[in-house]
């Protein structure tokens, strides 16, 4: 994976800030009268400006908080920005510590810096699960994003610049100095996958194909020791009875993929977890063709398998004690001579028939597909997908939270711890039977859509009938995987990167499903 900036732990800033040569020195104050001592010695430096501000509140130390100093007098750093961090008494959510970094990022990207300090002090965490590894690797994680610009296809004249180069970061901690070096490499590593992520997903239609994210995974499998990859072609998709993998790619003169990643770090006999991914890499409905207002983002349709694919990178660096499978659906949906039809009827790899009855409800075909192959083929403890599966999903929580439907409640805390620490928010959405009765076939065993509204959960509900009784979470990322304005930390076009850190997240902490 491509490294774009240096991070490192600089425990001596809490000795030297006064000292420190930089072009900006980031602080983290904390709210009231009494100073932190690394915002005392600033606030001793600079002749009280600290207090100063505070005494005219314009700036309080109050989460997220932010005021800049230029050519700061008493300190050798050239900018100086405070950042508040609330109470210091008080503990700090999820939710505060995005304000903190946020403001951080909104510091850096206000100056031309190539290096910055950054102080944290000493944190108190509003839940159990949070703690100051889990806020160095978050820390870290996001500055890898600040520093990602999509470039792959600009002229050399024209590529953005990034000025930063260097981090430095001290936080006043008990953690060991080993252990607070371990997050904020795990951190970059998880953020360099979320970039490679975004990278796939911002290239074109005519760049990543189906044959392009089989050969980004095969250098991916080169790259790392207990990592491999197998691709599956058409001819040997047929064999293996993938017709509503197949039937999509029909209108496509782009050949289909089938691509199963396969990572070793547990006990040989230890059944795997597995994560499977959404390749469409351009969809324009196929013969139901969608309206062509942003059909240019349809290159976006592939964002599951770009999260899979990145977090099978994450994986080979950070080497988990566990089995893991990393499978991606890859095909293209347009409207060719061969295409599928609405009416069409196709046999899936688990010998279920499916009526087509629209066929930009696409996604699921493959995925249903590509689930089976992953039962069968590894009898996996819990299978996670990401799709951009439906619209309906932006309509039901719009582009704050991906919607999740499940088989098993025990795998769905999982998925929601793994949430919470990381930040990609999921919400779960009810899988009543009456929901169900609406895909029954009357040709076939399924249909591929169902009548009325709800569409998310329906499309959900179609894929559970490919899992088995294997425990399953489906996570639709529609409304989370591009153009999302409110993250900070990233451009506010493009893919996101989403479900890679949850992925990551949850690969270091899964537990075995008895």
């Amino acid at each position: 994976m491509k490294k774009r900036l240096s991070i490192a732990l600089q425990q001596d800033l809490k000795k030297n800030i006064l000292k420190v040569k930089t072009d900006s020195l980031v602080v983290g104050v904390n709210e009231g009268r009494a100073l932190n001592p690394l915002s005392a010695k600033i606030d001793k430096a600079t002749n009280g400006v600290i207090k100063k501000l505070a005494k005219r509140k314009e700036f309080e130390g109050k989460v997220g908080q932010q005021v800049y100093i230029a050519s700061p007098e008493g300190l050798t750093a050239e900018r100086l920005y405070l950042v508040g961090c609330g109470k210091s008494k008080d503990s700090i959510s999820n939710a505060d510590v995005d304000k903190i970094l946020n403001s951080i990022i909104s510091s850096i990207k206000s100056s031309k810096s190539k290096n910055t300090a950054i102080c944290f002090p000493s944190i108190k965490y509003s839940d159990n699960s949070y703690s100051d590894s889990w806020f160095l690797q978050k820390t870290s994680t996001f500055l890898e994003n600040k520093v990602y610009t999509y470039d792959a296809k600009l002229n050399k004249k024209n590529k953005a610049i990034n000025h930063l180069k260097k981090v430095s970061i001290y936080l006043d901690s008990s953690l060991s100095a080993n252990k607070q070096r371990k997050a904020l490499k795990t951190g970059q590593v998880v953020g360099q996958g979320m970039n490679a992520a975004k990278d796939l997903a911002n290239l074109p239609g005519n760049v990543c194909t189906p044959s392009y994210l089989a050969s980004n995974s095969r250098s991916a499998a080169k790259n790392y020791t207990k990592l491999s990859c197998k691709v599956f072609g058409e001819k040997e998709m047929k064999k293996m009875g993938m017709d509503c993998l197949l039937s999509v790619g029909n209108g496509s003169a782009q050949e289909s993929k089938l691509i199963s990643m396969s990572y070793r770090g547990g006990k040989k006999d230890e059944q795997p977890y597995a994560i499977v991914g959404k390749g469409i890499t351009f969809d324009t409905g196929g013969i139901s063709l969608k309206p062509p207002a942003a059909m240019d983002e349809m290159k976006f349709d592939m964002c599951g398998a770009a999260a899979v694919l990145g977090a099978m990178k994450i994986i080979g660096q950070i080497n988990p004690q566990i089995n893991v499978i990393g499978v991606i659906a890859a095909t293209e949906n347009l409207p060719g001579g061969d295409a599928q039809r609405p009416g069409d009827i196709v046999t899936a790899h688990n010998g279920k028939r499916v009526e087509i009855l629209n066929t930009d409800a696409e996604g699921r075909l493959i995925l249903g597909d590509a689930l089976s192959y992953v039962v069968k083929e590894f009898k996996p403890n819990a299978i996670i997908d990401l799709a951009t599966l439906t619209g309906a999903c932006i309509t039901a929580l719009g582009h704050y939270a991906s919607g999740a439907i499940t088989n098993n409640d025990i795998l769905m805390e999982q998925v929601r711890k793994a949430a919470n620490l990381s930040g990609d928010k999921v919400w779960q959405l009810p899988n009543f039977p009456e929901y169900g009765e609406s895909i029954k076939g009357k040709y076939g065993d399924l249909q591929n859509i169902g009548v009325g509204d709800s569409g998310t959960i329906i499309g959900g509900m179609f894929l559970e009938h490919f899992v088995d009784n294997t425990p399953w979470v489906h996570l639709d990322i529609a409304g989370t995987a591009w153009n999302v304005k409110h993250l900070g930390y990233q451009p506010n076009s493009g893919a996101t990167g989403v479900g890679v850190k949850l992925l990551a997240d949850l690969v270091q902490n899964w537990e075995l499903i008895k």
